[in-house]
């Protein structure tokens, strides 16, 4: 608002050009209307409007300013999921067209009905969330480097995300080595690296030899990741799930408690002192880091479903549609899980911009809270088969609903522009005001 009401004045010629950082905002607005009227399309046809559209998104990407600029802010995460208006159109991509897909998010493959949980759209309360556009995606990642930082969850992400872009292009593997934790693509095309670096805590864990216990080190980094931050440009960085099991808490190397340990000797913490200080530890890697300078990402907690049951206790998710949001709220564990993260980022956020350093939302879990329907459940496997984790409420079918993360990280990057340059002018006036 405050950038509206000065728009009048801004514009007007400055002897001192102090309002020149308006100047990107308005190269957004011009990247709207582009993007608007010229949209991308693949594979891109020969003929004489596709070559106008080339030279428009030649013009666009070049100015390093491709943004979208809303009058109304549109807050992604709270919204309701619809049904697709047109339930008849084709899937972004099947598990007979995407490669990426782990078997036990093979849904399809399993039996899942196609019909219903791929049927729904996300619309946002307030505006439109444009489909994932893979040669959006792909330009504005053209010579960048860009890792997936956390768990199981994360690996979905990716996944998922690969599969969205299949449709333009393929990546090829140059992982450093052959260790699935530690993967890395390439898309030659675009000379765009994208990694998945696995952590199960962010800080340094260790699971105990009789099993199902873990080990935090607290106040240690994980360096299996951090060490692998130089160079990249962005980090989406995210964990959950593991913090349920029992574990024990470390801090200058001695146990300061414990979550679900049992032990009267040792300190019933709980599991929200574990995520609070796992996260923050992360976030100070990040922050202590001399190698990278690139926007960080964090990925909001993604809840589970299990119902009539735990998940060693024949749970199971088996709703046919999601919830609306009048009728479900975050609550409990996930609410406090959730508000953790928040805190955390919030801390982190002001941290970084002290240091010139961005750290970016990206909200996910009140969209995900709505859609019980979207787990694999019975369908990661063969009936007969005898695996694990039987009922899988926690991880999301491919294709499914977690595709939407990619269509909220887009829109994300595309806004970026725009933010960084109202982020500038607010600084600029704030330290306009402290050195009157």
């Amino acid at each position: 608002m405050m950038l509206h009401r000065q728009a009048s004045s801004d514009l007007r010629p400055c002897k001192n050009g102090k309002y020149r950082a308006l100047m990107p905002i308005l190269c957004g607005a011009f990247a709207l209307f582009i993007l608007t009227t010229v949209p991308f399309s693949f594979p891109l046809e020969s003929s004489t409007a596709a070559a106008a559209a080339a030279v428009f998104r030649s013009q666009i990407f070049a100015s390093g300013n491709l943004s979208i600029l809303s009058v109304v802010p549109c807050d992604l995460a709270v919204g309701d999921w619809i049904p697709n208006p047109n339930p008849n159109a084709a899937l972004p991509y099947t598990n007979d067209t995407c490669w990426a897909i782990h078997e036990h998010l093979n849904c399809l493959k399993y039996g899942r009905p196609v019909d219903g949980f791929l049927r729904w759209r996300w619309r946002p309360d307030g505006c439109e969330l444009p489909a994932f556009n893979p040669a959006q995606f792909l330009e504005l990642m053209r010579h960048k480097a860009f890792a997936f930082v956390g768990d199981n969850i994360a690996r979905n992400h990716v996944q998922s995300l690969i599969c969205l872009l299949s449709k333009l292009e393929y990546p090829i593997d140059v992982s450093p080595s052959r260790d699935e934790h530690f993967k890395r693509w390439k898309y030659m095309s675009y000379n765009f690296t994208m990694s998945f670096l696995w952590t199960t805590h962010l800080v340094r864990s260790e699971e105990s030899t009789t099993g199902g216990t873990y080990n935090l080190y607290l106040d240690e980094f994980d360096e299996s990741w951090t060490s692998q931050m130089g160079g990249l440009d962005y980090l989406v960085i995210s964990s959950g799930q593991w913090f349920l099991h029992p574990m024990f808490f470390h801090e200058n190397r001695r146990v300061i408690g414990c979550h679900d340990c049992f032990l009267n000797n040792v300190t019933e913490l709980g599991i929200y002192h574990g995520y609070r200080k796992a996260f923050r530890t992360a976030f100070k890697a990040i922050l202590r880091s001399e190698s990278y300078k690139g926007i960080t990402y964090m990925r909001s907690f993604s809840p589970a479903h299990f119902e009539n049951g735990l998940w060693n206790q024949g749970g199971n998710c088996l709703r046919t549609e999601p919830f609306r949001s009048k009728d479900s709220a975050l609550e409990g564990m996930n609410l406090e899980l959730y508000m953790t993260q928040m805190e955390e980022f919030r801390r982190a956020e002001r941290e970084g911009r002290k240091k010139g350093l961005k750290f970016r939302l990206l909200d996910t879990t009140q969209a995900m809270w709505l859609r019980p329907d979207g787990h694999p459940s019975k369908y990661g496997h063969w009936p007969e088969e005898n695996v694990s984790l039987y009922n899988d409420c926690v991880h999301w079918c491919l294709p499914g609903p977690i595709d939407i993360w990619s269509d909220f990280l887009l829109h994300m990057l595309k806004m970026e522009g725009i933010r960084s340059a109202q982020e500038r002018v607010q600084y600029d006036h704030e330290t306009e005001l402290n050195q009157r």
